[in-house]
């Protein structure tokens, strides 16, 4: 089962490494994570998205993770209507010949071109983790020579009240 788990933590050395310990330890494959500064100076948002066995591993991973030192609050947002986004750069192959077909995939993704050289592109895309999926899939016959992702990024939508939403605190 996928959980998306965000926490809010003080950004100070060991905390993303303790935290990644806790899920390792307790066999659960962490999908993606990112990480980000947040509008508060020395506090830090993860998001992560975990494999867990069920609704109580969920429920205990989080306990776990309210426990650690550096983290000051944890939120599974899983069953949550949210807004949830990911970076992808593909470097493609492309040649003259091939360059206006590539331009006619991206088009519809509202993927952009980043870089241009004489035997590739770089593209830029965001969006759901499914959606670039599919770009990826789509732009695999060009050949990929390179490709990154930062993990997915989620809040829960609009005006809906959860008990993430932070109040101000300072930092001792």
């Amino acid at each position: 089962m996928k959980r998306i788990i965000c926490m809010t933590v003080i950004n100070s050395p060991g905390v993303l490494n303790r935290i990644t310990n806790l899920f390792s330890k307790r066999n659960y494959n962490i999908e993606s994570i990112s990480v980000g500064l947040t509008d508060q100076e020395g506090v830090s948002r993860i998001t992560c998205i975990a494999h867990v066995k069920s609704e109580q591993d969920s429920e205990q991973i989080t306990k776990q993770l309210n426990k650690q030192i550096d983290v000051l609050k944890v939120v599974d947002i899983s069953d949550q209507a949210i807004v949830a986004r990911e970076l992808a750069l593909i470097k493609v192959l492309s040649t003259p010949q091939t360059r206006s077909e590539i331009y006619s995939l991206i088009e519809p993704f509202r993927a952009t071109v980043i870089d241009v050289s004489k035997d590739s592109l770089v593209i830029q895309i965001t969006g759901e983790s499914e959606k670039i999926e599919a770009f990826i899939e789509l732009i695999k016959p060009y050949g990929i020579k390179e490709l990154a992702r930062t993990g997915t990024t989620a809040f829960p939508r609009g005006t809906q009240r959860t008990a993430y939403q932070h109040k101000p605190f300072s930092i001792v």
